[in-house]
């Protein structure tokens, strides 16, 4: 008989909400192309309309600045491959924010992090000082993928409206885990993603302040706007719409979900009084933990946990199957034995005691397994 599976890594994808599931199964029926003026194509026109609506919401910004993208990835590209003469973004960016600033040909500033995981202004007004008038862009998430840490967006973004400066955030994480109101933000262009937040793969957001420059980032059509040409993937934007909904309403939970994560980080460090909550003094998502055991391997505490039917990650998602510690606590100076030895756990509204007594449980084997190991 197979095991029950506990899965802990709604960072990486969340699982799907029946609520997704039924408004993509319903789409999947739509027949027309949303383009088309006839009967058919008005209705697929209305469920991307209503979706855009419903995602608008969730991140208190106006429909017509939501533009549908495949993806947070594409999302980031799209903005920091812009043609900035300047880019200004930390080292704990998403790869897919800090890939593309190094390949687009912008002077690079970095801003530093301290050792909890948060960006800091020290200096910052003088960097931007010194790009005179070149057309800039700083990025900063909203919340960290891997530790959870959140990030001060609304001063920096009020400081580099002061210096000419267009915002980028990086919000995939924190929508649908913490209250997100973009013009309190004060941000030109934030990403998004639906497989964060309980809708499908493939399908994400960029939002752009109405006023705020863009040049398309695929020509070839009218769609989006004209910024993203090509046929909606109806079904996916409905999935989307429908899940951003049910996160909003879900934002009510964040205290049980908080409560849960940090009974799992108490419990933890009894067990192991060795282990290290990482960006613990920051203020982080409720949902999400970096646990590390110093002297372990992170890929051997992954492994080692799926056996016994825990389903956690060593960093990103997206850098799964890289050898090396995470650039994120790299950058924040963390001690080598602790870096290595880092695991990322992430509740989603769905997880329950049982989940965390099962992870709990699965951590005692592990360490009382080192323990002996040590010994003989």
């Amino acid at each position: 008989m197979s095991r029950t599976r506990t899965y802990l890594d709604c960072n990486a994808t969340a699982p799907l909400r029946r609520e997704a599931r039924a408004a993509m199964v319903a789409a999947l029926d739509v027949v027309g192309n949303p383009s088309s003026p006839h009967a058919e194509g008005r209705r697929a026109r209305g469920v991307i309309e209503d979706a855009r609506e419903q995602v608008a919401a969730l991140v208190g910004a106006r429909p017509a600045e939501v533009v549908f993208t495949s993806g947070g990835t594409e999302a980031n590209n799209a903005v920091l491959a812009a043609g900035w003469g300047a880019i200004l973004l930390s080292g704990i960016e998403h790869d897919s924010v800090l890939a593309p600033a190094r390949g687009s040909g912008a002077q690079l500033l970095e801003i530093p992090v301290g050792s909890d995981g948060v960006v800091r202004h020290d200096g910052l007004a003088g960097r931007m000082t010194k790009l005179g008038k070149a057309r800039a862009l700083v990025s900063l998430q909203l919340a960290n993928n891997e530790t959870g840490a959140l990030q001060p967006v609304v001063e920096t973004a009020a400081l580099a409206r002061e210096h000419g400066l267009a915002v980028h955030s990086d919000a995939v994480q924190a929508a649908g885990r913490v209250p997100i109101d973009m013009r309190a933000l004060g941000v030109d262009y934030l990403t998004l993603s639906a497989h964060k937040l309980g809708g499908p793969k493939g399908v994400g957001a960029l939002v752009v302040r109405d006023g705020a420059s863009l040049p398309a980032f695929i020509a070839g059509g009218g769609q989006e706007r004209r910024r993203r040409a090509g046929t909606e993937n109806v079904a996916a934007i409905a999935g989307f719409g429908a899940a951003a909904a049910a996160a909003r309403d879900d934002l009510a939970q964040t205290a049980k979900v908080r409560a849960l994560r940090d009974r799992l980080e108490a419990e933890a460090r009894e067990i192991t009084p060795e282990a290290v909550v990482i960006a613990a003094e920051a203020d982080r998502l409720p949902n999400t933990t970096n646990l590390a055991l110093p002297g372990a391997s992170a890929e051997t505490l992954v492994i080692a946990l799926d056996l016994k039917g825990i389903a956690v990650s060593a960093g990103a998602a997206c850098s799964s199957g890289k050898v090396g510690a995470s650039h994120v606590l790299a950058a924040m100076g963390l001690a080598p034995d602790v870096a290595r030895a880092a695991i990322r756990i992430s509740l989603g509204p769905g997880s329950v005691e049982r989940d965390i007594a099962a992870f709990l449980a699965a951590w005692d084997e592990i360490a009382t397994g080192r323990r002996d190991r040590a010994v003989a």
